[in-house]
C-alpha cells in the first residue's frame, strides 16, 4: 500500500508539472524542467546572442549619429566646417574631401540635416513604450526597424536635400525608439548575474556603430557609406525573426506556456523555469495591471525610480561629452598633433569602444554606484583642467603645457565610457516594474534627447563668454553628479526587481 501511495503521489506531481508548463503529455525539454533528473543549470550563450541581435539597433543608431562627420565635408557647399551634435556624440565636419556628389548643401540646409535626427528621436521615443506594452518588445523592434531601412534608402538614392531631410527624420524615429525598446528587452531576458554586462551592450554597440562610420567614411564616398549602413538594419530585421518575446511580457499577457518556452530558449533547456516564472509572476502580481502616467507619479517607488533615471540621463548629457568631442580636433592641434582630423575621430572612437567593453566586464563585479562615482569624479577633474588650460591660453600662456589637453580628453573619454556612457541606459531598465516600465523608459529617453538640445544651446551661449567657460560649467555639473550618486543612489548589482523596489519605496 505504501508503494502504491508513492506511485499515485508521483503521478499527481507529474500531472501538476505538465499542467503548469502547458502540455500534460509532452516530454519536450522546452516545455518542462528536468528537475527529477537532478540537472538544473542555465546557459548564458543565447542571452548574449539575443542581446547582441536587439542591440544591432544600437549599431544602426551609432551609424546615424556619426554619419555627418565624414559626409558633410563631401556635400556641404565650399566645405564649410559644420558642427553636428546628436545623441551621445558630436561629429565634426572638417578636412574637406573631394566629392562628385549631386547633392550640395548650404550651411543652413546642413544644420537641418543635423537637427532632424534629434527631432525624430523625440517622436520615436515617446510612443515606443506604449507600443511595446501593446504588441510586445520584439514586434515593436520589428516595426521600428522599418524606418531605419526606409531612411537609408532615402539617403542613399535621394537626389535632393529634401530626401536627406526625410531620411534623417525617419532615422531619428528609429533611433529614439530603440533607445527605449532595446534596454527594456535586455532587462527582461537577463539573469540577475549578467544583467549588468548585458545592459552595457547597448552603449557598446552604439560606439561600435560610430567607429564603423569613422573608419569606413574615411575611405569611401558618402553614398557607398550610406548603402553599407543600410545592411545593419536589414540584418537586425532578419535576426528579430529568430528571437523570442520576453518572458515578462508573455506573463503579463497570461501566456504561461509561451513564457516557459521563451525562458527555455534564452536560459537553456535545463534551467529551472518554474521557479523563474514564479518569481516574475510574483513581481507582476505586486505591480498590477499596466499603469497610467498618473500611476507612475503617484506610486512612490515608480516616482523615485523615474527621478533617478532622469537625473542620470541629465548628468550624462551635462557631462559635456558633446562639448569635449566637439573640441577634439582643436585639442589635438593644441597638443601639437599633426594627425588628420579623420584619424583623430578614429582614435576617439577606438577609445570609446575599448573602454565601454571594459565597463561591460567590470559592471557586474565592481557595481554601478562605484563606477558612476569614479566616472563623474575623473570627469570633474578633467573638465576643470581643460577649463584651466583654455583660461591660461586666453591669457597668452599654455605653450609649455601643450600635452595637457590631449591627456585630459583621453582620460575624459575613458571615464565617460566606463560610467556615465553605459550605466544610465542599464539602470533605466532596472528601476521599474513591468507595469510602468514602458511609460517610464519612454519619458526618460525623451528627456535625454531634450537635454541634447539644451546642452547644444548652452554650449553655444557659454562659449560666447570664453572658450574656458563651458568646461568650468560642465565640471561643476559633474561635481554635483558625484555628490548625488554618493548620497542617494544604492547599488543594484545582484538585486532582484522586488529588492530594488523595496529600496525605492523606502522600506
Amino acid at each position: 500500500m505504501d508503494s502504491e501511495k508513492v506511485v499515485r503521489a508521483m503521478a499527481r506531481w507529474w500531472q501538476t508539472v505538465s499542467q503548469e508548463d502547458g502540455d500534460q503529455n509532452s516530454r519536450d525539454p522546452m516545455n518542462y524542467d528536468l528537475l527529477q533528473e537532478g540537472v538544473v543549470k542555465t546557459s548564458k550563450t543565447r542571452q548574449y546572442l539575443a542581446a547582441m541581435i536587439i542591440c544591432l539597433g544600437a549599431v544602426a543608431a551609432g551609424t546615424a549619429l556619426a554619419w555627418t562627420s565624414p559626409v558633410f565635408p563631401q556635400i556641404v557647399i565650399n566645405n564649410v566646417p559644420t558642427n553636428s551634435t546628436t545623441g551621445n556624440s558630436t561629429t565634426n565636419a572638417t578636412s574637406p574631401v573631394p566629392s562628385n556628389s549631386d547633392i550640395q548643401l548650404t550651411e543652413s540646409q546642413s544644420n537641418w540635416v543635423s537637427s532632424l535626427l534629434a527631432a525624430g528621436a523625440l517622436f520615436g521615443a515617446l510612443p515606443s513604450g506604449f507600443i511595446a506594452d501593446t504588441i510586445g518588445r520584439r514586434y515593436t523592434a520589428m516595426v521600428m526597424d522599418v524606418p531605419f531601412i526606409l531612411a537609408w534608402l532615402s539617403i542613399s538614392f535621394g537626389q535632393t536635400a529634401g530626401w536627406l531631410y526625410v531620411g534623417r527624420f525617419l532615422i531619428g524615429i528609429s533611433t529614439g525608439s530603440f533607445c527605449v525598446v532595446a534596454p527594456m528587452y535586455i532587462s527582461e531576458i537577463a539573469e540577475t548575474s549578467i544583467r549588468g554586462s548585458l545592459g552595457t551592450l547597448f552603449q557598446l554597440l552604439l560606439t561600435i556603430g560610430i567607429l564603423f562610420v569613422y573608419v569606413v567614411g574615411a575611405v569611401v564616398p558618402w553614398t557607398t557609406l550610406s548603402m553599407l549602413c543600410l545592411l545593419i538594419p536589414i540584418l537586425l530585421l532578419i535576426g528579430l525573426f529568430f528571437l523570442p518575446e520576453t518572458p515578462v511580457y508573455l506573463l503579463k499577457r497570461g501566456d504561461r506556456a509561451e513564457a516557459n518556452r521563451s525562458l527555455k530558449w534564452l536560459w537553456g533547456k535545463y534551467c529551472d523555469s518554474r521557479t523563474a516564472i514564479q518569481t516574475i509572476q510574483h513581481d507582476l502580481d505586486n505591480s498590477g495591471a499596466d499603469a497610467s502616467i498618473m500611476d507612475l507619479f503617484s506610486n512612490r517607488a515608480s516616482r523615485n525610480g523615474l527621478v533617478i533615471s532622469v537625473l542620470l540621463m541629465v548628468f550624462q548629457q551635462f557631462s559635456g561629452i558633446n562639448a569635449v568631442i566637439f573640441y577634439t580636433n582643436q585639442i589635438f592641434k593644441s597638443a601639437g598633433s599633426t594627425l588628420d582630423p579623420n584619424v583623430c575621430s578614429i582614435i576617439v572612437g577606438v577609445v570609446q569602444v575599448i573602454m565601454t567593453l571594459t565597463s561591460s566586464l567590470l559592471i557586474d563585479k565592481a557595481g554601478r554606484k562605484i563606477l558612476l562615482i569614479a566616472s563623474s569624479s575623473i570627469m570633474t577633474v578633467c573638465l576643470a583642467m581643460l577649463g584651466a588650460y583654455f583660461t591660461i591660453k586666453a591669457n597668452g600662456g599654455a605653450a609649455s603645457i601643450g600635452m595637457l589637453p590631449l591627456i585630459c580628453v583621453v582620460c575624459f573619454i575613458v571615464s565617460f565610457s566606463v560610467g556615465y556612457g553605459p550605466i544610465p541606459w542599464l539602470m533605466m531598465g532596472e528601476l521599474f516594474l513591468p507595469d510602468v516600465k514602458g511609460t517610464a523608459v519612454s519619458l526618460t529617453v525623451m528627456i535625454n534627447w531634450v537635454c541634447v538640445f539644451v546642452v547644444t544651446w548652452c554650449f553655444g551661449s557659454l562659449r560666447s563668454l570664453g572658450d574656458d567657460v563651458p568646461f568650468w560649467f560642465f565640471s561643476g555639473c559633474m561635481g554635483v553628479a558625484t555628490v548625488y550618486v554618493a548620497l542617494v543612489l544604492q547599488e543594484t548589482k545582484g538585486k532582484s526587481a522586488s529588492q530594488i523596489q523595496s529600496w525605492l519605496s523606502g522600506r
